[in-house]
């Protein structure tokens, strides 16, 4: 049952895999983007509902909120980092 499996995994060649590794890349980048752009948008929508419901709170709203959003973007950034490593590697 295991045998012609591995029969069709050994006839892969360098390009096969290359391929597929390119759109893993492309696909990752994509949705790392996409996830930072709504998570960093609740983050926005979030604080401009709390400001406007506590305006005394105001300062300390928005200092986490650029907090959390600095460190959602730095995810994302590593995410990209890491689909352009692996696009480096097989390109």
């Amino acid at each position: 049952m295991i045998y012609p499996l591995l029969q069709a995994a050994a006839g892969f060649t360098r390009e096969y895999s290359a391929a597929w590794a390119l759109l893993g890349a492309g696909i990752g980048a994509g949705l790392a983007v996409i996830g930072a752009g709504i998570g960093i948008g609740r983050i926005g929508g979030s604080a401009v509902e709390g400001m406007a419901r506590q305006p005394e709170a105001a300062g300390t709203i928005q200092t986490g909120a650029l907090i959390l959003a600095a460190l959602i973007e730095g995810a994302a950034l590593i995410a990209i980092v890491v689909a352009f490593l692996i696009q480096g590697k097989f390109a």
